[in-house]
């Protein structure tokens, strides 16, 4: 069944973080997806949980609370049953949220299809430009508009990344700190493979830290977590799946690539 509950307390992408882990530490929750705006959790879950159960889980995790279950989706029967008490408003919102739980299509994926494409067209304008096609140029750039981009959407709210990180990273897991210097490491590299500083260190770091992250998301996508992927910051609300984890590799591929012709 799924639940949508109404939230209060939450004033940032970080306590939607938090509270989205807290909710999906509790026993018998499959799924949950948490909104700021309107406030509300729609949680997937095997059988009833008391209200008062995932009230203590989100209060765990700061000045936050649960009330006022908003309505329910019977996923055997596929009815929908509005709470009588509720106004009809915040039920058809959290139709809306509970969209997220849904398995993720090829529009979901968008905003990195675009961003990807731009780095794509931006690389081989500038081989174009320099009248001849070289792959390691090629990757060198490519590698500097991935990190200068994808570091600058993590920057627009780096304590919703910082929170969002945190859920499947092993490193931000044990140092939650890391999540508030990841978005820095990524610009730096950026900057690093633009001005073609250092190449060997440059590299090294690419694959030692993509190599990290690449853990925390392929445990997160083995052990199916429905969670958001922190690779554009909270700005887009894309989904764990190993679309996360081609990414990662080609970074990590190409980064090796140019370590091996040095």
């Amino acid at each position: 069944m799924i639940h949508t509950y109404k939230l209060d307390g939450m004033h940032c992408g970080s306590c939607v973080g938090r509270v989205q882990e807290a909710l999906e530490a509790v026993e018998g929750v499959k799924k949950v997806a948490v909104s700021l705006n309107p406030q509300e959790a729609v949680v997937s879950m095997n059988g009833h949980i008391d209200t008062t159960v995932l009230d203590r889980a989100v209060k765990k995790a700061g000045a936050y609370s649960l009330t006022d279950e908003v309505q329910v989706i019977d996923t055997m029967g596929g009815h929908t049953h509005p709470k009588a008490d509720v106004l009809t408003a915040p039920a058809v919102a959290s139709t809306t949220i509970a969209d997220d739980l849904a398995e993720p299509s090829a529009t979901t994926y968008k905003p990195l299809l675009i961003i990807l494409a731009f780095i794509v067209g931006v690389t081989a304008l500038v081989e174009i430009r320099m009248g001849g096609f070289d792959w390691m140029r090629a990757m060198n750039t490519f590698m500097a508009g991935f990190f200068l981009i994808f570091s600058f959407f993590k920057l627009l709210d780096i304590s919703g990344f910082a929170s969002s990180y945190r859920m499947y990273d092993i490193v931000a897991k044990a140092v939650p700190g890391y999540g508030f210097v990841y978005p820095f490491i990524e610009l730096a590299l950026g900057v690093a493979y633009l001005t073609n500083v250092n190449p060997l260190i440059t590299n090294v770091v690419t694959v030692a830290v993509m190599g990290v992250s690449l853990v925390g998301v392929v445990q997160s996508v083995m052990n199916k977590r429905k969670i958001r992927c922190a690779c554009l910051g909270s700005v887009f609300n894309l989904p764990m799946t190993t679309v996360t984890i081609v990414e990662d590799s080609l970074m990590i591929g190409m980064a090796a690539v140019m370590l091996a012709v040095l």
